[in-house]
């Protein structure tokens, strides 16, 4: 095994740390973007089988007014 110095052994964990930070934000956004992908399907299922208007759909799953006008118009293609 190669002899590893103490700056060489500093530098190598501070490379794990921000490493293991990214993999923290990567896991946090991709966390993030799977509740809201199922903020959207649930909202698709309202606007399919309810009657409820936008701003309650959206108040329901979190969602802007905007965003279910979006999904609205997408399942009347």
């Amino acid at each position: 095994m190669p002899y590893v110095n103490t700056i060489e052994r500093l530098g190598i964990e501070k490379g794990r740390q921000e490493g293991r930070q990214e993999g923290r934000q990567e896991a946090q956004q991709e966390a993030e973007q799977r509740a809201l992908e199922s903020k959207r399907n649930a909202a698709r299922k309202l606007i399919a089988r309810t009657e409820m208007d936008d701003q309650m759909i959206a108040d329901i799953e979190e969602l802007s007014v905007e965003e279910v006008e979006n999904l609205r118009a997408e399942t009347q293609h």
